[in-house]
């Protein structure tokens, strides 16, 4: 089945996507090609890597740890080097951190899920705001979670990365919107695939429980009693990039048909 994918001309933009090797950013870079833009991509797994860029006409990238700053140094030279600016940047890189209760959760997670889903958005930006400002302007999209909104339990460090995304993304939107620079935030929340699935059947294991009992649960807290797809997290990008989110930005956007709870 095809994806789909909103409607939007984004010809001649130039998109760098990080954490685009599998999932979420792999189909980022899917949409946005989809959509006539150039796309550079960047992934810490060689392999999944090498094998979106091989498989995807037009796609560009290479390995990087958007944690380490002297690898996204790397990275955007080649980015910028290759499109010759930037007007879009998507900070997708993300890792889950533990599941466990505070007393179990060691300083070396802490900074683990700290660099990677908050302090490697601040390099990024950093350099694509540059570019951005040389170029009149741009829109820099970043990834949080519902749990960027509400209470996650047994998953603190998660929780306090993501909810740290969003005051960083409002506090850059209005630090950089005088530039023509705009700055969002999306909230996904159960995003269906098998990371959703394995995800909670961990957790049904730790419970004795069956693991659709616990996704039964999981989902009677979502207003649409569902999951939602990846294309609907790309589409809010898609929309947040193009001219018709002009005037939308600092915002924390939720794709989540309606989480109130998190288990």
């Amino acid at each position: 089945m095809s994806k789909s994918f909103l409607p939007v001309d984004l010809s001649g933009y130039r998109v760098v996507i990080t954490a685009a090797g599998s999932g979420i950013g792999k189909v980022s870079a899917e949409g946005f090609l989809a959509r006539g833009a150039r796309v550079y991509v960047s992934d810490i797994q060689p392999e999944p890597l090498s094998a979106t860029i091989a498989a995807t006409d037009g796609l560009e990238g290479s390995i990087a740890d958007v944690a380490d700053e002297a690898a996204v140094d790397r990275m955007f030279a080649d980015a910028l080097a290759k499109l010759g600016g930037i007007d879009v940047l998507i900070n997708n890189a993300g890792v889950p951190g533990p599941a466990c209760g505070i007393e179990k959760v060691t300083p070396e997670d802490v900074e683990k899920t700290l660099a990677v889903n908050v302090k490697s958005q601040f390099h990024c930006s950093a350099r694509a705001v540059k570019s951005m400002r040389e170029s009149g302007g741009g829109s820099i999209i970043n990834m949080s979670s519902v749990a960027g909104r509400l209470a996650f339990p047994n998953r603190t460090p998660y929780a306090a990365a993501k909810w740290g995304v969003i005051g960083f993304s409002k506090s850059l939107a209005m630090e950089v919107g005088r530039d023509n620079i705009r700055v969002n935030a999306i909230l996904p929340g159960h995003v269906e695939g098998d990371r959703f699935r394995s995800v909670w059947a961990r957790r049904a294991i730790e419970d004795g429980l069956e693991p659709e009992t616990v996704i039964d649960e999981v989902l009677d807290r979502v207003a649409l009693g569902r999951t939602v797809a990846v294309e609907d997290i790309v589409n809010m990008q898609l929309f947040l990039a193009s001219p018709f989110g002009a005037s939308v930005s600092g915002q924390a956007l939720s794709v989540c048909g309606g989480v109130e709870m998190m288990r």
